[in-house]
This record gives structure tokens, sequence and C-alpha cells, in this order.
């Protein structure tokens, strides 16, 4: 479980780097918009030819979405030597494809796979100019995978003298052109069936109506805390669980052509009400937030205020929600079930009025590739989107505010120790007590280091951690004596972090956006010493 958590929270590498891109393709769209532009979107215009350069150069990530999570894993799953790492995974899935290629053409028929059709043929794609069946990003992440594990198990492999110079890098990718061999041909015969498959999965879904569209929104929210919740949403965002490419890149490509009809967006749009829940993080954001505030006692109130704002701003606006919501998921269960409740109903009430699309980040990704490209033919689906969120952030501050009061709730503002202080451990600190001395105050070259400082201490020090990656706001170690590991408090007033969370040997701390600064800071330390 431990090693299926860190491999759903590497993909957020990745993923961070969609929202830019959509972004990118959205405002091109909008201003390539000839009822929105007027006379500026004359495809002869200057205007126009800008704004398609642009639009161009956006796809970059959508068009090469397989390499770029081959290329983004190994950054945070390797535990070592992670360049080398991603240099074995890139060409590992290289040759995995060029074998395909060749199975196909040399044996295509008794495959069922006719590779003469080229890329028009069912089921093909081009991965770095190669022809091969289209697994997407789940081939992707499957080779990548292995190579990691590859990686991780035999990088260190000591060699005879005479072969050393195919230790570490080389020695991975010979490993892996033995490997990727049955690996292509199991592929070449299973994978024609599987496509069948996600065919009958897309009716399926589509079918099941608003329950498939609840029971989705409310998985992929309750999940946060097991840090599942990638396995949830990332088939059908960027994979084909719904349609093909993901919702994503398919719902971007068709912008113009979903702002030039004034059909109802469900009726253009095969993908279902999927990927909705960045209405979760804008509306149930708020009135959580309102609620928490306005139960802090008095004299706490302007800290809880700049402590809210800034956590809520993040999820309103980027869509990372993690910040906000681990204030009260751990100290307060029953508020998160609420909120994933509260989440998937309301979602589901916006889809029953049309509301479909890629709407899964924060505000800006909302605008740019929803309401600004699309609000001319369809202001009237936005419209009852917006009336309806505003309605549910009503409905979260009441039974929020009503559930902390109630049951007394130690939320931010409501703690029951005013004067818990933990001393902050530095680098000097530890260091010295690894050498039997004591430290002088030391400073340190950043805030990133100091706080890495402090979470090393608390996390038992560096002899004590086995290894450290981290998703988009949460650190997460492996340590040898979980006993070792300091409790929340210690984390929250010494890195300022958000909480704790600890099951056996692996723990998460909850940093917040700047997690892979820190990460990078703590990895720092622990090569030193």
């Amino acid at each position: 479980m431990n090693a299926i958590r860190r491999f759903g929270s590497a993909m957020i590498v990745p993923v961070l780097l969609f929202p830019f891109f959509g972004i990118v393709v959205g405002l091109a769209t909008l201003f390539k918009n000839e009822q929105i532009m007027g006379g500026l979107a004359d495809p002869d215009g200057l205007w126009y030819q800008i704004w398609t350069f642009m639009e161009n150069t956006g796809w970059t990530v959508f068009n090469h979405m397989e390499l770029v999570f081959v290329i983004g894993l190994p950054i945070s799953l390797a535990k070592k030597a992670a360049g080398r790492a991603t240099l074995a995974a890139v060409v590992a899935y290289l040759m995995y494809n060029t074998f395909i290629n060749s199975i196909l053409d040399i044996w295509g028929p008794a495959f069922g796979v006719d590779i003469s059709e080229g890329v028009n043929g069912t089921g093909l794609t081009e991965i770095a100019g190669i022809l091969t069946l289209d697994t997407n990003i789940m081939g992707a992440i499957v080779i990548s995978g292995i190579t990691i594990w590859l990686h991780n198990r035999y990088y260190d492999k000591k060699l005879p003298d005479a072969l050393g110079i195919f230790q570490g890098g080389p020695f991975i990718v010979m490993i892996s052109f033995f490997v990727m061999i049955p690996l292509a041909f199991l592929t070449a015969w299973v994978w024609p069936m599987v496509q069948d498959g996600i065919g009958s999965l897309q009716g399926f879904m589509i079918a099941s109506g608003y329950v498939g569209v609840w029971l989705f929104h409310f998985l992929e929210r309750i999940l946060i805390p097991t840090g599942l919740h990638h396995f949830i949403y990332t088939p059908f965002q960027f994979g084909p669980a719904v349609v093909d490419g993901g919702i994503t890149a398919n719902w971007v490509s068709r912008l113009g052509e979903f702002a030039a009809s004034d059909t109802p967006l469900r009726e253009q749009w095969e993908g279902g009400a999927f990927l909705l829940q960045g209405n979760i993080k804008m509306f149930g954001s708020i009135g959580i937030a309102l609620a928490i505030y306005s139960t802090a006692r008095s004299e706490k109130k302007k800290q809880v205020g700049a402590l809210l704002l800034a956590a809520t701003l993040t999820a309103v606006v980027a869509g990372i929600t993690e910040p906000l919501e681990f204030t009260f998921l751990f100290i307060a269960p029953l508020l998160f079930l609420l909120h994933a409740l509260l989440g998937a109903t309301m979602v589901t009430l916006q889809s029953a009025f049309g509301l479909v699309g890629n709407q899964g980040g924060g505000l800006i990704e909302i605008a740019t590739t929803n309401w600004i490209p699309l609000m001319g033919n369809h202001w009237d689906v936005y419209l009852a989107q917006i009336v309806i969120g505003v309605a549910f952030t009503v409905i979260y501050f009441f039974l929020f505010r009503w559930l902390i009061v109630k049951f007394d709730f130690a939320l931010p503002g409501r703690e029951k120790d005013d004067n818990q202080e933990t001393k902050l451990y530095t680098k000097a600190d530890y260091r010295a007590e690894k050498e039997g001395g004591k430290a002088e105050p030391a400073a340190f070259a950043s805030d990133y280091d100091r706080r890495a400082a402090a979470f090393l201490e608390g996390l038992g020090g560096v002899d004590n951690i086995t290894d450290v990656t981290n998703c988009a706001t949460r650190l997460r170690v492996t340590v040898k004596d979980p006993e070792q590991v300091k409790d929340s408090d210690y984390f929250k007033n010494n890195g300022e972090a958000h909480g704790l969370v600890q099951n056996g040997q692996s723990i998460q701390v909850i940093v917040g956006l700047s997690v892979p600064q820190v990460r990078d800071s703590i990895e720092a330390f622990i090569d030193e010493n």
C-alpha cells in the first residue's frame, strides 16, 4: 500500500505541467473566436496567426503526454541518481515501442492489427516517430514504473572489473532491453482486447448517468488522505477511460467547435460529466474557510484569517486544496466525510443542469478552458453552475459551523492549549547531537533549509530515513523506526507544516506548495551526512 501511495503521488510531477498549457490553449481559443473578438479573429490577420502560433506550442505536453509521464515518474520514485533513472526509462520506453512496431510489422495479422493503415488505423499512434499501439499513458506509466524498479534494485550492482563499463545506468538499460521483449509481445496480444474493453467502459460510464458522476467525485475527494485519489481521476483526465486521449486534451482540442455551436454542451460532448471537481475546490473551500474563521475565538481571528486566506486562495485559484483540507482532515474526519458528500452532490446537481467539460482544476483553468471561450453560446449552463455553487457555499458554511460548534472540534483558532511551544531544531542541532556536542545557532541559506532541518529532526534524524519523495503538497518519507517520529504539533510549530499522517513506517508531512524545495533541502542534508 505504501508503494501504491508513493506511485500515486509521483504522478503529480507531470500532472502539474498540464494546467499552464491548458490555459495557453484556452486563451488562444478565446482570442481566435470570431463571436468574441469580431474582426480581430480573421484567419488571414496577424492577430489570428499569432494566437495560432501560441496555440500550436500550447499543445506540446498534450501531444507528448506519454513521454512526459515516462520522464516525470523517476524524478519522484528513483531512490538515487534520478537523472540516470530518467534516461533509462526513456530508452526503455523507446525500445518497448520499437519492439511492438517490429512485431506488428512482421506478424501483425496474427495479432489482428494492420499496421499498414498508419496512425489512422484503430488503436495506433506515433511515439517519437515510432508507429506503435496506442497504450496511452497507461503504457508509459507501466514501462516507466518497471524501469524505476530495475533502477532501484540493480543500479548499485557491482559487476566484474572487466565489465565495469556497463555498471549503473547502462546495466539498467541492458536489463530493460530483454525485459521489454516479452512485454512487447504481451502488449501486442492483450492490448487490442483492452482497447475493446475501454470502449465498453466508456459506454458503461456514460450510461450509468448521475450515479456514476456522484460516485466518481465522492471517491476523488474521500481518497485524498490515502493519496490514492490520483488513481480515480487520472484514467479519466489523461487516459482513454471515457474519451480518446483523455478529457483534458479532447475537450481543449474541441473548444472552437463547442464555442461556434449553440447546441447544448452535453449533447455535443460524449465524455460525460466527469472531471468537475474544480467546483468543489472553488465553492466548497470558501464555505469551509468561512465556517472555520467564524468559529475561531475573537483573539485568534486575525491569525486564523491570514492562514485561511492564503490556503483558500490556493484552493480556489490554483485548485490545490490540501493546505486547506488538511487543516481539519485529521482533527475532524467527520467534516471531511461531509465535505466529500456535499461536494459530490453539488457537482451531480450541476451536471443535471447541463454542466460538462474540463473543470478539474481551480478558477484559472475553469475560466480559460470553459467560461471565457464558451460563455457566448452557453452562458445559461455557467449561470446555473455558479448559482448552484454559491448555494452550496452557504450550505457548506452552516453545516460545517454547526458541526464545529456541536462537537467542539479543535480547529485553528480553537486549540485547547494556547501555550504549547516546541523547540525549533536546526541543521547545527542535529549535526551536534550526532557528534555528541552542543551546537551554536546557525543561519540557513534559505527558509527551505530551515524547515527541512526541523522536519529531519522530527523524523528521527538522517539515519532514520529510508527514502524521501513528494507529491503536490506532501513530503512522503519512509522511516526505519516510526517510534522516533515526533507528533503533529512538532511539525506544525517548527516547520509550519499543516499536519502529519503516519501509517507504520510511511510518513506524510503536509508541507504545502513549497514541498519540492523542502525535499531538495532534505536530500542535500542527507547527502552531506
